[in-house]
């Protein structure tokens, strides 16, 4: 079998060489460089380092190691979005749009398409259903990583691999010690996508600025304070507000007048609901959820609607307005552009995926 594995750099990309090997596969590793810098050069990913760790693991284990620049791709299709969500008062999740338009996306079209499957290090797995190969969780419940692909495509799913998806992080990290893998003790990278190393305000406020605005209690209409911009902050969240007798949230964005809405206590009425609305729904591999759902029968699914080890309980149903999940119970911080994953009642297969409606 003909396998293109994506490295990074980090410990889970590298320990799927090791794994592939192991099973006796030949993989081409690509290294994807998506450097961000705009027309005044502002930003630059930091590769050196990273790519220097992906050439070291292509020495060790003999493959073919070969650089993809998609920084026109990335830019075009990741950093505009994220931008633009941000500016109408979305929350987006430019790692969704990651995985869909670039590492399955573009990768696929420039250099995929040459290879039977395409294997990395996200935390999830594949089962085959009917002769359909679903996505599915991974064993590690606080690292699994399927919210993050809920957007692929049948098609994009049919070609995945991921060989970390049965193990748990440390037994990763175990594996990535006993090779003598230079990632071994590298930290996880948190920002935009893999740009582990831009801070995410930092990046809004250089294409945004900032723009002092009132941070308001819903209830009293009581002015608590000031904020830098709406566009910094997301429905449900709780840091960063610097506000005292908290905890505070943000449950509500007015944009043209840039205020921030908020409520006090751990449950107030007003930061939680039990319906979410979807639009752009579509099942990923489960025809049989689209039957039902098409004839008005309401669906037991489990769902998220952030990253999260926690699912929630409730069901789909489809009426003249959309689609929209019912949950058994209320939850707090529905933010709008965000993505719902939708899965089976076994909290296993992921099936449908849509964006939370404004």
């Amino acid at each position: 079998m003909n396998i293109a594995a994506l490295v990074s750099g980090g410990v889970d990309s590298s320990v799927v060489v090791h794994l592939l090997k192991e099973q006796g596969y030949d993989p081409t590793i690509f290294y994807i460089r998506i450097g961000m810098e705009d027309e005044e050069g502002y930003i630059d990913c930091p590769a050196e380092e990273d790519i220097e760790i992906t050439t070291y693991i292509a020495r060790k284990y003999g493959c073919r190691f070969e650089e993809v620049n998609l920084h026109k791709e990335y830019w075009d299709n990741v950093v505009s979005y994220t931008i633009e969500s941000v500016r109408k008062g979305l929350t987006p999740n430019p790692d969704i749009m990651c995985n869909k338009l670039i590492k399955f996306g573009a990768f696929e079209q420039r250099r995929g398409k040459d290879f039977d499957r395409i294997a990395t290090g996200h935390y999830a797995t594949t089962e085959m259903v009917d002769g359909v190969q679903f996505l599915a969780t991974a064993k590690d419940p606080i690292k699994d990583q399927t919210d993050f692909l809920s957007q692929l495509s049948s098609a994009q799913i049919s070609k995945l691999m991921f060989p970390i998806g049965h193990l748990m992080k440390s037994q990763v990290r175990d594996i990535a010690h006993q090779a003598k893998l230079p990632s071994a003790d590298r930290k996880d990278s948190q920002g935009i996508c893999f740009l582990g190393k831009i801070n995410y305000n930092d990046f809004i406020r250089r294409y945004l600025g900032e723009k002092e605005g009132k941070i308001v209690e819903l209830e009293t209409g009581k002015i608590l304070g000031t904020h830098k911009g709406y566009w910094f902050h997301t429905i449900g969240q709780r840091k960063g507000l610097f506000l005292s007798g908290g905890p505070w949230f943000v449950v509500k964005k007015d944009i043209e007048e840039n205020v921030l809405y908020v409520s006090q206590g751990y449950d107030p009425d007003t930061q939680y609901g039990n319906r979410v609305n979807l639009i752009d729904f579509h099942f990923l591999s489960s025809p049989l959820w689209e039957e039902q759902l098409n004839a008005g029968t309401s669906v037991d699914v489990k769902f998220k609607i952030r990253h999260t080890p926690e699912f929630a309980q409730g069901h789909l149903i489809r009426t003249e307005q959309g689609v929209s999940i019912l949950s058994d119970v209320r939850i707090q911080g529905i933010a709008p552009g965000q993505y719902a994953t939708i899965y089976d009642n076994d909290a296993h297969l992921v099936v449908a995926t849509g964006q939370i409606e404004n």
